[in-house]
């Protein structure tokens, strides 16, 4: 075979299997793109291929682009697919978009999806934002979940005061990346609550206007720096508790009393203790004067050898310590001792 005549068949070979490559893709994509041009979205075939390389899925893309057109919102593919990659979800972005046109809110594009991302993982969607925008929300304060069922605060009379409040919000759409969440709102409530009892002069003044709790909490501006704006404070439940200004009094004189006996007993102690020692030294004298007795027989006897003292003198001193014994005992006292 001459060779032009076989280049000729590669050729038509190449050709063939690239026309039939390009009808197995038209075929794939005919279904998406003819959708998107009747509903007034119309993509290419370049950019279906484009985002099929890519691994986006095309009906997402295309069906929330379509979704989006209908509702007058003009969104491009590429800003799709580009929030697409980024990990955002397309589907809560378009309706989120179009909540908030149909509200009259003032949401872009890029703003959309950056709450989308900003919320990704946590349980809430750029969509629930705009709804709870739209639709204020309310928050129990305390939160139930936390197991705490009231808010205790104390009034300057001593009385114990449980408080059950709920918060209005409305979500600030401009403050919602960056801002402060709702477990900041209730902490905020809570301590203004606190704080209000606890400058009230007797806790019947809470109990006559328990709306001046809410006028004083909402006027320390509670929702700043957070993704909330506060439109009420409402007091649902207040419940008298106990006199803990009295039991702290009984506390304190209880403390007081223990302290009082520590030290008398202290006093005791060292009463004991002085008296011990009295005792110590009394017999300490009387062994002295034990002592001395002992040197009167030697000191007599010496007297005797040195012919200081005769045997008539011993008499005299018998006679006079007996006689002096007689009259003491006719005196009714011991010998030695005074009455």
């Amino acid at each position: 075979m001459p060779i032009g005549q076989l280049i000729v068949m590669l050729l038509g070979i190449v050709l063939l299997i690239g026309a039939l490559i390009l009808f197995f893709i038209i075929i794939s994509f005919i279904n998406v793109w003819i959708q998107a041009r009747m509903s007034g979205a119309p993509v290419s075939f370049i950019t279906l291929l484009s985002m099929k390389l890519r691994r986006v899925p095309i009906g997402l893309v295309i069906q929330s682009r379509i979704t989006a057109t209908k509702a007058g919102l003009p969104l491009d593919t590429n800003q799709l697919e580009a929030h697409y990659l980024a990990g955002g979800d397309v589907n809560q972005v378009v309706r989120a978009l179009i909540a908030a046109e149909k509200a009259n809110l003032n949401l872009g594009f890029n703003q959309a999806t950056a709450i989308d991302l900003a919320t990704h993982q946590s349980g809430k969607s750029v969509f629930e934002a705009v709804m709870t925008s739209v639709n204020p929300k309310v928050i129990d304060c305390p939160n139930p979940a936390s197991g705490k069922q009231t808010i205790d605060a104390v009034a300057k009379d001593g009385i114990q005061l449980s408080v059950k409040a709920r918060v209005t919000v409305r979500t600030h759409l401009d403050r919602f990346v960056g801002g402060a969440t709702e477990e900041t709102i209730i902490a905020r409530v809570g301590e203004g609550i606190v704080t209000a009892i606890g400058s009230a002069d007797t806790y019947k003044d809470v109990l006559e206007n328990p709306d001046t709790i809410s006028k004083r909490v909402l006027e320390k501006g509670l929702d700043a720096g957070t993704a909330f704006e506060i439109l009420s404070i409402d007091i649902a439940d207040v419940d008298v508790g106990d006199n803990v200004g009295a039991r702290l009094q009984a506390e304190q004189a209880e403390a007081n009393k223990q302290i009082a006996q520590a030290a008398a007993e202290t006093r005791r102690a060292l009463a004991v203790a002085a008296e011990q020692e009295m005792r110590a030294r009394v017999e300490e004298m009387r062994a002295k004067v034990v002592e001395a007795e002992a040197q009167v027989p030697l000191a007599m006897a010496e007297a005797f050898r040195s012919g200081h003292l005769g045997v008539m003198d011993y008499y005299r001193m018998q006679n006079v310590q007996a006689d002096t014994g007689m009259r003491q005992s006719i005196a009714g006292t011991e010998p030695g001792k005074a009455k």
